[in-house]
């Protein structure tokens, strides 16, 4: 399972190192030490907890980043395969996003729950590049 470190996770919730950090330190969102001393959480945790915080309007979260190009980096909160299709959520700061597509291409991106994606939005088509 991936791990973040608070920077990672702080870019992927859309807020501050800072604000991941008080966050953590609350109790929020359980962290680990890993053999160098560094905090990180497992993506499966940071998975959960911005599904939370995006349901909650992230009371002190920042503006989220995206680009011109409408891109969204996030985490991946859910993965639903069907025999053909599939269904991919991604939370992005305060927003969720979900993309259809083939089974086939979630299995070649290796996609599941905890992991790193960005979301690009076209129009009303939303891609998903892995992290």
């Amino acid at each position: 399972m991936q791990s973040y470190t608070i920077g990672q996770a702080a870019r992927l919730l859309g807020v501050s190192p800072d604000t991941a950090r008080r966050w953590a330190d609350a109790g929020r969102v359980a962290t680990h030490r890993d053999e160098a001393g560094r905090r990180l959480i497992d993506g499966r945790d940071l998975a959960a907890f911005s599904v939370e915080i995006g349901q909650q309007g992230a009371d002190d979260a920042e503006v989220p980043y995206t680009s011109a190009r409408n891109a969204f980096p996030g985490i991946v909160t859910g993965v639903r395969l069907g025999d053909v299709a599939a269904q991919v959520e991604i939370q992005a700061g305060p927003h969720r996003l979900v993309s259809l597509l083939t089974r086939e291409a979630v299995e070649e991106l290796g996609l599941e729950v905890g992991m790193e994606a960005t979301a690009r939005v076209k129009a009303t088509n939303v891609h998903i590049d892995r992290g």
